[in-house]
Order: structure tokens, then sequence, then C-alpha cells
């Protein structure tokens, strides 16, 4: 049997919500380079996690440095299988290609990428996004380029923006693709 590792801290919601403004661009690339690299490396394996959102990442005590929770949802894509396994959807972070069998729609790297980017946008505004669905038929996303504009560069808040297009062939396809138009490659 599998051994549990124990972690304290508190989740990155409420690491958020204590806040008293949002937290500035170092402090996001300083928590995305962890977590992306985490992501890299499961991606690798055709493995995704399906079920990225601000309550699933760990803030450890101590060094505060992000852990990503909760691979119940993670699965191995086989074939055409993907849709064939439910996931508790989160509204706000998962990208329209969980929802239904859209044909056409498949999952992959991209799906995290949206949600991870999701995740970015609440820390950045205080707001998930608006449901994905809902967007497809009337988009009310306001692009992070305007909402956030001064608080952040502006290449940052774009790539945030284009990781969170509707449709996943619009969206950014790779972590390592989000990896470099964040400009978190090369850093440590």
């Amino acid at each position: 049997y599998m051994v549990m590792p124990f972690y304290e801290g508190k989740n990155l919601r409420d690491t958020l919500r204590s806040q008293s403004q949002a937290p500035d661009e170092q402090w996001l690339r300083t928590l995305l380079l962890p977590l992306t690299e985490a992501l890299q490396v499961i991606h690798a394996e055709q493995c995704f996690h399906r079920d990225i959102a601000p309550d699933n990442v760990m803030m450890l005590a101590g060094t505060q440095r992000p852990l990503l929770l909760d691979f119940g949802a993670a699965r191995r894509v086989i074939g055409d299988m993907t849709q064939a396994l439910t996931v508790i959807l989160k509204p706000g972070y998962a990208p329209v290609e969980q929802y239904a069998e859209i044909p056409g729609m498949k999952q992959g790297a991209w799906t995290d990428v949206y949600a991870l980017a999701a995740v970015v946008h609440y820390a950045i505004t205080g707001r998930t996004p608006p449901p994905s669905v809902g967007r497809l038929l009337n988009d009310t996303y306001k692009p992070l380029v305007e909402a956030a504009a001064g608080r952040y560069s502006p290449d940052f808040l774009a790539a945030i923006d284009r990781a969170l297009a509707v449709r996943p062939e619009q969206r950014t396809q790779s972590i390592a693709q989000l990896r470099e138009e964040l400009g978190l490659e090369g850093l440590v």
C-alpha cells in the first residue's frame, strides 16, 4: 500500500484571500515555476491533471513552495477514452473540452494550460473566469491585458489571455509554450 505524505500548509485560495492585495508578477512567476515543471513531467507521460484549481495547490508551510494536489482526476489518455472518464468539473477552471463529447475536441496538455491560466486569473482579479461553456456562446471574458493593465507586464497578461482561449485550437498548446510566453524558461 502507498503511504501518503503529510504536508502542512494552506491552499492557494486561502493564501490569496488572506493577502490584502493581488500578488505581483514576481510572486506569480515564483508560483508558476514549480507548477509548470510538475505538469511538464506528467504531460511527458501522456498523463494530464484535469483538476487544477486554487484549492488544489498547497502552499507548503515554511518554504511557501507550491505543490499540486489531488491527482484523482489525472488520467492517462488512452485512445479516445478521455471523455468517458468522469471528472468533477470546477466551473471557471474547466475548459470546454472537459464538459462533453464534442466531436474533434480532445483533452490534452492544453486542458491543464487553461485551468492553470484560470488560477492565475483568479490570483490577479480575485475572480474565476466566466465558465467556458457559456463563453462559447457569449464570451464575457474581459482580457487581462485590459483588466489588469499597468499592474503586470503586457506580455505576461497576454500569455495568460492566450492560455484562456475558449476554443482548444486557439489556445496555448503546451506547458512548454506557456512557460516560454510567460518568460519562465531559463529561470531557476
